[in-house]
Order: C-alpha cells, then sequence, then structure tokens
C-alpha cells in the first residue's frame, strides 16, 4: 500500500488491515473537504514564496478537477493507496509531476485531517440545523391547529389533569428550540481553523494561519497548537452530545406516540401503510416507525460516551486511537439525519382524536380544577382539596365550571364536548397561552449560528 511516511520498510498485510480498518470507506466522505483544505493551503504557500504564482496556478486547477470528480462519484480510493490525503497528493503528483508533491508542505496529516473533519462537521451541523427547523416548524404548526383540542395528562403513568394537543406539540417544539442551543454550540466549538499546527507544535515555515482561516470560512482560530490537536475528540464530542440532547427529544415523542397509538389511549392513529401488522393477528396496527425511531435515538444518545471513553487515557498530541471515532460518529450522523426525517415524515399524517374526554376513564381528570374553582370563591385550598377528595371516594364528583357568575353542574354533559378554550387556563405556557410565536423566536435566536 502506498503510505506518505513510507521509508522504504512495508508494513505487514496483517498489521496494515488492522490498523486501517474501515477507514478507507469513511474517508470517502472527507474527500471534498480534503481538497477545499489543500487549496486554502497553497495559496498560503504561494503568499509566503513557498510555491510560485504558475505553480499554485496549475495545483489549483488540479484540485478543481479532482473536485469535480468528486461531486460527479468518479472519485475512487484506490486498492494500493493508505488514505483520502494520500489519493489526492498521488493524483497531483501523477498529473501534474513533481509540483503535486508540494502541496504538502507547512502541514501534517494530523493537523490536515483535522481540517477535513471540521468541515465535514460544520457542514453536517447546518444539515441537522435545518432538519430541525423544518420539524420545529410542523410540531408548531400542529400546536396550532389543535391548540383546543383536549388531551389527558399523565403522571406516573396515571390520570392527572388536562393538558391539549396544542401544549403537547408545542413542547416538543420548544425542546427543540432547547437543543438548538446545544447544536449552535457544538458548530462553535468546531467552527475553528487547526490548519498550520501540523502535527501539533507548528511549523518553523512562516505560515499564515489567518489567511487560511478566512479562505476556508472558519469563525475563529485553535491558536495554540497543541490546543489545536487537542480538539481531535472534543469537536467530535460537542456534535454527537448536540445531537444526543436531540436524540433525546425524538425519543420520548416517539415514547409518546407508541402510548397514544395503543387502542387502550386511543388518542392517535397514522394511516395503515405508515404501521405494520401481525403474522397471526389481523386487527393489529403496529407503531413500528415510532420504536426504530426509539431505538435509533437511543444508540445516538450513546455516541458522546463512546467517543469520551475512546478520548479519555490519551496525553496530548495525536494517537491512532483517534481514527476509531470515525467509526463511532458517522454511522450515528447518518441516523440523526433519518430520525428528524421520518419524525416529520409521521407528523405529515398524523390523526387526532378530538373526543378523548368523553370516556368515563375521565371522569376525575378535571378534579383539580374544580379545586381551584372552589378556592377561588373563598375557600381555603386545604379545604377545597379535601372535599373534593371526599366526592371522589364517595363517587359523588362531578366537574362544574363557572360563567357569568352561576355554577353549571356538567351532570349529563360529556366532558368530551370540552374545549381547552372552556378551562380558561390564562397563565404563560397553558393550555389557554401556549407562547407558540415567544418559542418560534426562541427558536430564531437559538438557530443563528
Amino acid at each position: 500500500m502506498a503510505t506518505l511516511w513510507s521509508k522504504g520498510t512495508a508494513a505487514s498485510q496483517i498489521v496494515e488491515d488492522f490498523t486501517v480498518g474501515n477507514d478507507r470507506i469513511l474517508d470517502i466522505r472527507l474527500a471534498k473537504y480534503d481538497v477545499m483544505g489543500s487549496k486554502a493551503h497553497i495559496k498560503m504557500l504561494e503568499s509566503i514564496g513557498l510555491l510560485s504564482e504558475d505553480e499554485l496556478k496549475r495545483l489549483t486547477e488540479g484540485l478543481d478537477a479532482i473536485a469535480s470528480e468528486i461531486e460527479e462519484g468518479r472519485f475512487v480510493l484506490e486498492d494500493d493507496v493508505e488514505d483520502i490525503h494520500s489519493q489526492v497528493e498521488l493524483l497531483l503528483t501523477r498529473r501534474l509531476g513533481g509540483i503535486g508533491k508540494k502541496i504538502h508542505s507547512g502541514r501534517s496529516r494530523n493537523d490536515q485531517v483535522l481540517v477535513d473533519i471540521k468541515l465535514f462537521l460544520k457542514d453536517e451541523t447546518r444539515q441537522i440545523r435545518q432538519e430541525v427547523l423544518e420539524l420545529f416548524d410542523t410540531l408548531q404548526t400542529l400546536s396550532k391547529k389543535y391548540a383546543d383540542v383536549l388531551l389527558p395528562g399523565y403522571t406516573h403513568g396515571q390520570i392527572a389533569m388536562p393538558s391539549s394537543f396544542g401544549l403537547w406539540f408545542g413542547a416538543y417544539a420548544e425542546a427543540l428550540a432547547e437543543d438548538m442551543f446545544m447544536l449552535a454550540g457544538a458548530y462553535r466549538t468546531v467552527d475553528q481553523n487547526p490548519l498550520g499546527s501540523a502535527a501539533g507544535y507548528g511549523s518553523s515555515f512562516p505560515l499564515d494561519r489567518k489567511m487560511t482561516t478566512e479562505l476556508l470560512g472558519f469563525g475563529d482560530l485553535n491558536y495554540n497548537a497543541v490546543a489545536a490537536q487537542l480538539s481531535r475528540g472534543r469537536s467530535e464530542r460537542a456534535v454527537a452530545s448536540a445531537m444526543g440532547a436531540i436524540a433525546l427529544t425524538l425519543n420520548k415523542f416517539a415514547a409518546d406516540c407508541c402510548m397514544y397509538m395503543c387502542p387502550n389511549y386511543g388518542f392517535i392513529s397514522f394511516p395503515d401503510e405508515l404501521t405494520t401488522g401481525s403474522s397471526i393477528m389481523p386487527h393489529k396496527k403496529n407503531p413500528d416507525v415510532w420504536e426504530i425511531i426509539r431505538g435509533n435515538c437511543n444508540r445516538i444518545m450513546s455516541t458522546e460516551n463512546s467517543i469520551s471513553m475512546l478520548c479519555s487515557n490519551m496525553p496530548h498530541g495525536y494517537h491512532r486511537d483517534f481514527q476509531l471515532l470515525k467509526d463511532i460518529l458517522f454511522p450515528s450522523l447518518e441516523l440523526m439525519h433519518r430520525c428528524l426525517s421520518m419524525t416529520k415524515y409521521m407528523l405529515e399524517s398524523i390523526k387526532i382524536n378530538t373526543d378523548i374526554l368523553g370516556s368515563g376513564l375521565y371522569d376525575y381528570l378535571f378534579t383539580v380544577e374544580e379545586v381551584n374553582r372552589r378556592t377561588l370563591a373563598g375557600m381555603p385550598f386545604r379545604d377545597a382539596y379535601k372535599s373534593v377528595g371526599i366526592e371522589v371516594n364517595e363517587g359523588r364528583f362531578r366537574y362544574q365550571t363557572t360563567a357569568a357568575g352561576e355554577q353549571e353542574s356538567r351532570n349529563g354533559k360529556s366532558n368530551g364536548s370540552l374545549k381547552a378554550a372552556d378551562l380558561h387556563h390564562t397563565h404563560i405556557g397553558s393550555i389557554g397561552n401556549l407562547c407558540n410565536e415567544l418559542i418560534a423566536d426562541k427558536m430564531k435566536k437559538a438557530a443563528d449560528f
């Protein structure tokens, strides 16, 4: 195998296979970023006199040609070439001769791969941001559409207090806004240029690191050369942490959907084509999509810990262990994209049960409403709580509303006819005051990166 570091001694094939592992396959995803980094690097080399103007022109044209091959899917990592960096340099040397060997001046594969990964993670983070925003918009639309439809709230898995579909959908929209703050933090962690740190201790060449920072579109530099190398693992962990936050939100929402689809609840449903059946039970409509989302989100949440464990016992500087980060992070990124996409896809076909509370199961859903009504009428809270509790224990409780100063008994009238507006919840974040516009402003601020 052709290696940039070869000194004339061939590695055992067994050793080579073990140390390279799956890296060659994963490296293909970094190909276009390697070319981007090389283009910025050679432009800087020309500015400090290490390349002539003609050499820069020829190398840039050569790299542009490779970039086109990557874009068109014609770029391949040859069997006897170690990695993506070697392949790009090899192609340039074949096509341009000796000047192809000049592109590595002033850098190491250590800072080269760091640049590739950071540029890649910036793009991935921005793509996740867009997918989260699209899901956020879907949830907010549903929150507004079903703002007045009541839904039983549960604590400890027991019927508790009235909620609403507006509150439920809106809750997950706001959770995504909070997750977006973490994604923004991950982006800013990644958005720092390590190029010029070389093997981790800088270079005797007069490199213009600010120039490459601007050319590559980084927001800032990793200034200290050692700190730049310390960002390996830190960058991946930051992105994994943000993905874990988003995954936890999707995981809980998927779990809710699995529960709410169950006929024992019957709160939501989906078209037959979005569910699966049983091999022996004709009536089954299984929530397989939500279960797979839930399971895959658990896998995504484990990514940060896997990265932390991999990086936890190495001193500073580059170590080959870091190569394994791609095996951990890249599949999780794919799962993140798929889970976000499928969650939005499923929600576009969700069907809401608008008459849930007509069931006698929810006769006691409004006990707190009644306690609060009596308290507002002047009864001490503890006395109101006790009196309602006695009525529940004796089977006499009936929910009442107060309208125009008079009590109206709901005996004989189904709770299913109640709307969120009938409960007169007015405080910020309640079922009568969802604050969707304010949550949208929060998301706008969070996504500003």
